[in-house]
């Protein structure tokens, strides 16, 4: 291999490394008429992901029609047998609590708020199951709910 070809496959390797904007996973899913039902199940396949101790986000993607300051969610991760490795309620605040103003960034009147899990998915993980958990048959205004997971 010439030392031009060494070269450009050495370069095309860091811009590919850069592009991935530190993370090893995202992916949202989509809500359908913009509405998160009691009984919808969000499943995020992690089989071909390698999992390891960093940080962990979740993301909802909102509009002015969501009616509340914050989101409970549940989120269980499983193993590739469907055992329960971890079920944990968190509350994602998705508006600031003295002005009212929406977290997380955004345009116009939609907006994506992440944050990051209090706890890491453990090393066994294959799937993780997002619902959410407001005591409430829909939450009109979730465009969609998504994880990200970091390098």
């Amino acid at each position: 291999m010439n030392k031009v070809n060494y070269c450009l496959l050495v370069l095309l390797t860091l811009v590919s490394g850069a592009c991935t904007d530190g993370r090893i996973y995202e992916d949202f899913k989509s809500l359908p008429n913009q509405n998160w039902g009691v009984t919808d199940s969000l499943i995020f396949d992690l089989q071909e992901v390698e999992l390891i101790n960093t940080p962990d986000l979740v993301a909802v993607k909102f509009n002015e029609d969501y009616s509340f300051s914050n989101c409970y969610m549940r989120i269980i991760s499983k193993d590739s047998a469907g055992v329960v490795l971890d079920n944990t309620l968190v509350n994602l605040i998705l508006f600031d609590p003295k002005s009212g103003e929406p977290l997380g960034e955004g345009f116009g009147n939609s907006y994506t708020r992440y944050d990051t899990l209090p706890f890491l998915f453990d090393q066994n993980t294959k799937s993780v199951t997002l619902l959410q958990y407001m005591r409430q048959d829909q939450l009109s205004g979730v465009e969609a709910v998504g994880i990200k997971i970091l390098k």
